[in-house]
């Protein structure tokens, strides 16, 4: 019985739990940032509830914003969060551990035949999900974060501004200072 009670208080450590979530997030994570961000929704969001999606938005926002990946990142922020500096560490540990042992594996055992023909018609359906991972994320982050006319517009024009060759930075710092002068102009009427 000592056993159990002992088992069911490990599972119920939060510490525990942010690595198990991020390392099965992690084993999954094929693709890059942006690919993970529906394995990030269904663990984080629908399955333990530690954050909403607006707070996944800002976290991706805020990541990009930072050096290093979107997972590490989103790791790390959950992880202090629902952790404090330990829960950081652990999340990250956890998002960064399969990767580790995944690419070691793969080289090992599959070291000279990446080139081969199998191996490249598995890759080849591997993007084809990754590409459909992305396209849901693009839905999810325009979802959540385009609400009301004002971001839309300042969409059209980021949208506008990238395919006329505009520098992403400029982009960013611009969309930063338009939210800020929305911000202001919305308390100068309120106050009104």
């Amino acid at each position: 019985m000592t056993g159990l009670v002992l088992l069911n208080r490990v599972r119920e450590n939060i510490h525990v739990q942010l690595f198990t979530s991020f390392l099965k997030i992690g084993f999954f994570m094929f693709g890059g940032g942006y690919a993970m961000i529906p394995l990030l929704e269904q663990e984080l969001i629908r399955k333990k509830e530690w954050i909403t999606n607006d707070e996944l938005l800002e976290i991706i926002s805020f990541s990009q914003m930072t050096p290093g990946t979107i997972a590490i990142n989103a790791a790390t922020h959950i992880g202090n969060i629902k952790g404090k500096t330990l829960g950081g560490v652990v999340a990250s540990l956890g998002i960064i551990v399969p990767s580790l042992l995944i690419i070691t594996v793969l080289y090992h055992i599959a070291g000279g035949y990446f080139e081969s023909e199998i191996v490249q018609k598995a890759f080849t359906g591997i993007r084809a999900c990754l590409v459909v991972m992305i396209c849901r994320s693009v839905y999810i982050l325009i979802r959540s974060g385009i609400k009301g006319g004002v971001p839309f517009v300042v969409f059209l024009l980021v949208l506008l501004g990238l395919f006329c060759g505009v520098h992403p930075i400029l982009i960013i710092v611009a969309g930063g200072f338009s939210g800020f002068l929305v911000w202001k102009w919305s308390r100068l009427i309120h106050k009104i």
